[in-house]
């Protein structure tokens, strides 16, 4: 889905018939500004989410931005002002907040975890545990506030779980089928397997043709045993209980990435605030 399309259809559902509050008391030509208070310090994120959603409802919206994506922000302090019809302003006010709101609190979390490991050259990922049609948005916080991103979704990259495997009947099967299925339907996607154990990662490392290798629920010791069986045949990612308390004994193993799904699935909102402003 696009930014135009998610646009509407947010819209849709919030403004659906009319926004009578304010239909009912302020005449459809009256002009206003307002402005973007930050009432909390973070990281920013989402301005060219809610400049766009200013100028679909009124493409000559005046949207001046006073700090950009990535910034650390504080109390007190203006993100942007828009000067547009009042009736344009009210409509996309929640709308344009909630996605600030939300893209800062992740960009914000992103950035605790980045700088938690910010002496090693480990990267930390985001997963696929988003909101459904907001993935986009919270993957793109994770990237203001300093992480990468994993796959965009199941098209994009092939990575055999341990569902799939079980299903399959285990990881070396899985590994030889998903070849000969992205052989035949030529295909170029990467394959990441996931492992339980190191007995696991000998059996990718007999049969190859992968990617990237994840070590999954793993202490940082086992992690290092693995590390030493791959010897950097292969990229290697880290994922499973793995919180700011101990995300820096993951990094000092080497492992290339760390997977966090806690970066989408628990971050809070940052407090922001859309005011209306008068010319003195």
């Amino acid at each position: 889905m696009d930014i135009t399309t998610f646009i509407e259809r947010a819209l849709e559902e919030d403004v659906a018939s009319g926004d009578y509050s304010t239909l009912a008391c302020i005449p459809a030509d009256t002009r206003g500004k307002a402005v973007l208070k930050i009432k909390e310090e973070g990281i920013l994120a989402g301005m060219d989410v809610a400049a766009r959603i200013f100028q679909y409802l009124e493409p000559d919206a005046v949207f001046r931005a006073y700090k950009n994506d990535g910034e650390r922000i504080v109390f007190g302090e203006i993100a942007f002002d828009v000067e547009a019809k009042v009736h344009t302003i009210l409509k996309a006010e929640r709308l344009a907040l909630n996605c600030m709101q939300r893209m800062s609190g992740i960009a914000t979390l992103t950035d605790v975890y980045v700088d938690k490991i910010r002496n090693y050259n480990t990267k930390i990922l985001d997963t696929r545990k988003t909101t459904p049609l907001f993935r986009w948005f919270e993957k793109e916080a994770v990237r203001i506030g300093g992480g990468y991103n994993h796959r965009m979704g199941l098209y994009d990259m092939v990575m055999l779980k341990d569902n799939h495997i079980d299903y399959c009947g285990g990881i070396e099967a899985a590994i030889i089928k998903t070849n000969e299925y992205l052989k035949a339907n030529n295909l170029d996607l990467k394959i990441e397997v996931e492992t339980r154990s190191v007995e696991d990662v000998a059996r990718v490392l007999e049969v190859g043709n992968v990617h990237r290798i994840m070590l999954d629920n793993y202490t940082p010791e086992q992690i290092s045993k693995a590390l030493e069986m791959i010897d950097g045949q292969y990229e290697t990612e880290a994922s499973g209980g793995i919180q700011l308390e101990n995300i820096e004994s993951y990094a000092a193993t080497g492992v290339d990435f760390i997977s966090v799904g806690a970066l989408t699935h628990h971050a809070v909102s940052l407090d922001l605030s859309l005011k209306a402003t008068f010319n003195s």
